[in-house]
């Protein structure tokens, strides 16, 4: 079975959300609700309920919020016996508040521990980086860590940019990554065209691809997902859905689309899988909604279960 690694942060996300419209510097009667979390440990979540072997590599504090974060990645049936705890840095927290409608409307990450995520530690990985099927990271890597997994991995990568400022790590390696997911602005800034109109998806699209990449999904929230690879162009619309809560769609998407990847899926229906993984994620509750599955995945996204 294909087998992937997940190289990325990993949080404790702490989250507020009104129980009507969010009123500024004020106090919102609502929901507070502490999860576990994180870009990478998202995604690696995700691809465990599509039945995919995974490798979770990160750094978790020698705290309680370590502890929460490595006993759920191993309930979720990862690997995360190569964790790093390191006592030096508490465990990655995200603190947001949402609006009524679930999108965030601000955040704050506390991220400082994801530099113990280094080209040292990342070495002592090699074994099982050489042996995967797809390398998935995310860029709240170390711009120097995003560089030595980009030298070293043998398998194709696939890229999260995370945020516009996060996404600068990636722009010397875009040559050696396979796919990216940014979204419209981290999109904007990564290939340097600006993106007012329909016509301008394929302009950035194609600077990006002119960088080295094999691949790119541009996410455009409700607007669907532009997939180009070269040979093959066009936007994806977005999956119904009844959103409960938008935290985590973006991640659902990676997972869906390196899914399909490794199932040799075409590109347009590698962007329909992660269209459709990201509205099952906004109908759950939490920042992962546990009830994907393979089959969920196929019927929203409108493919046969083969």
């Amino acid at each position: 079975m294909k087998h992937v690694v997940v190289v990325g942060g990993a949080n404790v996300d702490i989250g507020g959300h009104p129980n009507q419209k969010l009123l500024d510097r004020d106090s919102n009667p609502g929901r507070v609700r502490v999860s576990v979390g994180g870009v990478g440990r998202n995604i690696a979540h995700n691809l465990r309920l599509l039945g995919m072997p995974v490798t979770f590599l990160t750094a978790l504090g020698q705290d309680a919020h370590g502890d929460r974060v490595a006993a759920e990645c191993a309930l979720a049936g990862m690997d995360c016996e190569r964790i790093l705890r390191v006592s030096e840095e508490p465990t990655s927290t995200y603190l947001f508040i949402a609006d009524e409608r679930g999108d965030m409307r601000l955040a704050v990450s506390d991220m400082e521990i994801c530099r113990f995520i280094s080209p040292d530690y990342l070495a002592g990985q090699m074994d099982v980086l050489g042996r995967a099927d797809a390398v998935v990271l995310d860029a709240n890597l170390p711009e120097e860590s995003i560089r030595f997994l980009a030298e070293h991995c043998q398998a194709p990568i696939f890229g999260d940019p995370v945020s516009v400022r996060k996404a600068e790590r990636m722009l010397p390696v875009l040559s050696r990554l396979y796919a990216l997911k940014p979204n419209r602005q981290e999109a904007e800034m990564l290939s340097g065209v600006p993106i007012r109109s329909e016509e301008d998806l394929p302009r950035a699209a194609e600077a990006l691809l002119a960088r080295g990449l094999k691949s790119v999904f541009i996410s455009l929230g409700a607007e669907g997902v532009y997939a180009a690879d070269g040979a093959c162009t066009g936007r994806i619309p977005c999956c119904p859905a009844q959103p409960v809560n938008m935290t985590g769609a973006g991640d659902a998407m990676m997972a869906g689309m390196v899914w399909g990847f490794l199932r040799g899926e075409s590109l347009p229906d590698i962007a329909r899988l992660g269209a459709a993984a990201a509205a099952l994620a906004v109908e759950g509750a939490g920042t992962v909604n546990t009830e994907l599955s393979p089959e969920r995945l196929l019927a929203r996204a409108k493919m046969p279960a083969v």
